[in-house]
């Protein structure tokens, strides 16, 4: 095989090696599906402050607000950062390319003309029939017309290799210069995404001195939370008592029907649908730190997500409507039984369902509350039994 053969063998190997992602990073297309997330993340955030922040004073839902604003955006930081390394991986591995065909065209070319040479240098200026009718028999005239012909045929084919090289290598230069034109624009995109990210940080440590200067109140609204949790909490034990009740007196149809809606709540893990159309979870479920107040902890029953003004609330699946109520503390509340498990709605301004009332996934049960301060925030429980369950868990990736 000639050289310049092996220089396209190695070249398309090369090729084929390129055509695949590196193993165990995220493509660009993950990357840029993330990116589009983070974006779409900042702006919900983005119209949630807005709407606290109408209310010229410092409250946590600001803090919660910002706080998610600063994490999608530095999350956003890093995939553009991402992007820009694959980007400088391409360009490296498109300069071999470049490199290799640079080397292919010369060699080509060279080869070309020695050949022109070698075929001048034999018929020593003689035309191409005097070549042929000075055959001393006819077999060789024979002979020296194939010749002729091999010798046409693979000067034709060495023009064609030569422009076939000079095209992908114009083509690769062009794919060089595209990859850099893109990362120029994902450096300036970072740039000004850092840019935002450290003005959201001095917003944030600013927010965080004014909610310190107010230590008394956030620890009155700490005490007031457990006390409404207290109350919500023995609403809930006596409505599992009564379910329980209920359930040991179930006929066996009744049972049967419990028993496969219990399934296929269970079979929606990870993958309910959210309460609200759009929103983030503000408070996470558990012990948490106290946002502000240092050696303070809070305890979630459930999580907190906080969305728009006047967002209707949902079921997250289809069930029953075991409870209807309003509890200090709590406002209006939902309860809905799925089986063996429940789902709770608290922070309602109204409710649209009746209790007994059949419900499906997606179906309104409210709209959620809005305090004083600006604040719209959901509180969404789930209970197996008497266990309290963590809702993330439960509710599709956002």
């Amino acid at each position: 095989m000639r050289r310049s053969n092996l220089h396209f063998v190695a070249f398309f190997f090369m090729l084929a090696f390129l055509s695949f992602d590196t193993f165990g990073q995220k493509t660009k297309s993950q990357l840029e599906q993330e990116k589009k997330e983070n974006l779409r993340k900042i702006a919900e955030a983005e119209r949630i402050l807005n709407e606290t922040a109408d209310e010229k004073k410092a409250t946590l839902g600001q803090l919660q607000a910002l706080n998610q604003q600063i994490n999608a955006r530095e999350s956003l930081i890093r995939s553009i950062g991402s992007e820009i390394r694959i980007l400088d991986n391409e360009i490296t591995d498109l300069r071999i390319v470049v490199s290799s065909l640079q080397g292919d065209l010369k060699f080509l070319k060279e080869e070309y003309a020695a050949q022109i040479y070698s075929s001048y240098k034999a018929n020593r200026g003689n035309s191409r029939l005097m070549f042929l009718f000075s055959a001393r028999n006819f077999n060789q005239l024979i002979q020296r017309l194939k010749y002729l012909e091999q010798y046409a045929k693979a000067r034709r084919l060495q023009a064609e290799q030569i422009e076939v090289v000079t095209k992908e290598l114009n083509d690769q230069r062009s794919k060089v210069e595209a990859k850099r034109a893109e990362q120029q624009r994902l450096l300036n995109q970072q740039v000004r995404e850092s840019r935002k990210l450290a003005n959201s940080k001095k917003k944030q440590s600013i927010l965080v001195a004014q909610l310190t200067k107010k230590e008394r109140q956030l620890r009155k609204e700490v005490e007031d939370r457990k006390a409404a949790n207290a109350r919500l909490n023995t609403l809930i034990a006596s409505i599992i008592e009564d379910e329980a009740k209920k359930t040991s007196t179930a006929s066996t149809a009744e049972a049967a029907s419990a028993a496969e809606l219990t399934r296929l709540f269970e079979s929606k893990k990870n993958s309910l649908t959210w309460p609200v159309g759009s929103g983030f979870i503000a408070s996470k479920f558990g012990k948490q730190p106290h946002p502000v107040l240092k050696r303070i902890t809070v305890v979630n029953d459930g999580v907190g997500i906080q969305t728009e003004k006047d967002s209707q609330v949902k079921a997250v699946f289809d069930g029953e409507v075991t409870l209807i109520g309003t509890i200090p503390g709590k406002n209006n509340v939902v309860v809905i039984r799925h089986g063996s498990y429940l789902t709770v709605y608290a922070q309602l301004k109204n409710i649209n369902v009746k209790k007994g009332q059949k419900v499906r996934a997606n179906d309104i049960i409210g709209e959620v509350y809005t305090d004083r301060d600006g604040i719209s925030e959901l509180e969404f429980q789930v209970y197996k039994g008497t266990t309290k369950l963590n809702p993330e868990n439960w509710l599709a990736m956002k």
